[in-house]
């Protein structure tokens, strides 16, 4: 085994890892931005229905990542632990994907059933691919700037994928379906799937497992467990993840309700005229790209292209901020500047259509800076109880903070639902009530704000600061040469 000193990673296996998230988001993005639009509005389902829907089939899903963990935990083959998962859950994960959003014509019993065990499905093939996946990273290089450099591959690439959803997936919808959302989000599924399963294959090709576990390592599963509970970074990280998640799929699944029912289109008209946009989209309609001419959607469309943009900014500076500063300090002080200008939401009127824009472009610089240090620092955990225990446990220390991912997902977009359904929300008004109104500005400023704050707590827990990071990456350097000398 090399050591972490020599543990470089060529620019293609970055590139190759990367990918897979990649394609993990295209379904991801898509269930945390339009899940509860899709089940209100498309497949018109109460939204309290919808809310438990969410909820229910998420949590349950969720309840499978340490089971997912014990096993990858358990896993050898030529390939490696995660390696292999990545690839036999690849068309799985494709298929479930499209059927989740395809809309059979059931009466109201059949479609609610539907929609339940397909996302249940959903979510427990989710953590069977993404929970190797994230494990991966913690095994190609114990370098903790290389690890700081895959990262930001990773969610480059993250980026990638939520630009693709954010901002081309409602306009291709309309465009695929001939205006029909239906029809128009069940094609564009299957191309994420068919482009998720390729891109899948090629991160199982390009990557290499380099940390492993020393041979006479073995641990009992309630040993494991008891590392766990023994590892206080572990459980500030999982709390952590948990209302980070909250957050993103609240207001992430709530923007969509609020540029169709909150801001003023006329205003927003004028604005998209102000700056081009619409001498842009008669650019595209004029080489065959129909794009739609539906304010609400070019609007919508737009919002996420800024923040994407500054996001990518973000990402681009996170590891050399945190390579000097440490991923704790910096992720705090970057998630309280993102958390502060998406507060700002609930002063802003229907006609402030510029100040939505800048306020969602910064913070999406701030929350871009945290992106790939979440999993660099869950990585940092796997080695802290390594140090600690004299064991390795990757994957049960990644399965906490995918099943914290997937609880914050299903309570936000349950949460989603469940807002809309005590506010009065309803799919077939052409008008919603002041109250549904004031519901949705309350779920893009003031609810995600608290969320978030609370996220940030936690850090106040995560004991890997700076010097701790060196001190890691230090001694696990000279026990693991030990190992190969022994041998």
């Amino acid at each position: 085994m090399a050591t972490p000193a020599s543990q470089k990673i060529s620019v293609i296996e970055k590139i190759g890892y990367s990918l897979g998230d990649l394609a993990a988001n295209l379904i991801f993005q898509t269930l945390m931005t339009f899940l509860a639009f899709f089940y209100t509005d498309v497949y018109k389902l109460p939204p309290a229905t919808a809310s438990a829907i969410i909820f229910a089939g998420g949590m349950l899903g969720a309840c499978f990542n340490p089971v997912m963990g014990i096993i990858a935990d358990r896993t050898n083959t030529r390939w490696g632990k995660f390696r292999p998962w990545i690839l036999w859950t690849s068309i799985p994960f494709g298929v479930i994907a499209l059927l989740t959003f395809t809309t059979p014509d059931f009466g109201m019993s059949g479609k609610v059933t539907y929609a339940l065990i397909t996302y249940i499905l959903l979510v427990v093939i989710y953590s069977a691919n993404n929970l190797p996946y994230a494990s991966l990273s913690g095994v190609i290089t114990g370098n903790m700037a290389e690890r700081n450099s895959l990262s930001s591959y990773r969610f480059a690439a993250v980026t990638i994928a939520q630009f693709v959803v954010q901002v081309l997936l409602l306009p291709l919808a309309l465009i695929l379906g001939d205006g029909d959302r239906v029809k128009g989000f069940e094609t564009t599924m299957g191309i994420f799937a068919v482009v998720g399963i390729v891109f899948f294959i090629i991160t199982f090709l390009t990557t290499k497992e380099r940390i492993v576990p020393r041979p006479e390592q073995k641990s009992t599963v309630k040993e494991d467990l008891s590392d766990l509970i023994k590892n206080k970074p572990w459980i500030a990280m999982l709390v952590l993840t948990v209302f980070v998640f909250i957050t993103l799929s609240l207001k992430g699944g709530m923007y969509v309700y609020y540029f169709e029912n909150y801001l003023n289109l006329d205003a927003l008209a004028i604005f998209l005229n102000d700056i081009g946009f619409n001498s842009f989209a008669d650019g595209l309609r004029s080489i065959g790209f129909a794009w739609p001419e539906d304010v609400a959607t070019s609007g919508f469309s737009l919002f996420n292209t800024g923040a994407i943009i500054f996001t990518l900014i973000g990402i681009a500076i996170s590891d050399k901020l945190a390579n000097k500063y440490g991923k704790r300090d910096v992720f705090g002080w970057a998630l309280f500047f993102a958390t502060i200008f998406m507060f700002v939401f609930i002063f802003y009127s229907p006609t402030s259509i510029t100040l939505v824009y800048v306020s969602q472009m910064a913070h999406g610089l701030f929350y871009g800076i945290t992106t790939p240090l979440l999993w660099a620092m869950i990585a940092d955990v796997a080695d802290y109880s390594e140090w600690k225990n004299n064991r390795r446990a990757t994957a049960i220390i990644f399965s906490a903070m995918i099943f914290g991912l997937k609880a914050g997902l299903s309570i936000g977009g349950a949460m989603v639902a469940g807002i809309l359904n005590i506010f009065g929300y309803n799919a077939d008004l052409a008008q919603q009530s002041e109250s549904a109104i004031q519901g949705i500005k309350l779920s893009v400023s003031i609810f995600p704000s608290i969320t978030f704050f609370i996220a940030i707590a936690c850090l106040f827990f995560y004991g890997i600061n700076k010097k701790t990071e060196v001190q890691l990456e230090e001694e696990l350097r000279v026990r693991r040469a030990q190992t190969d000398l022994d041998l």
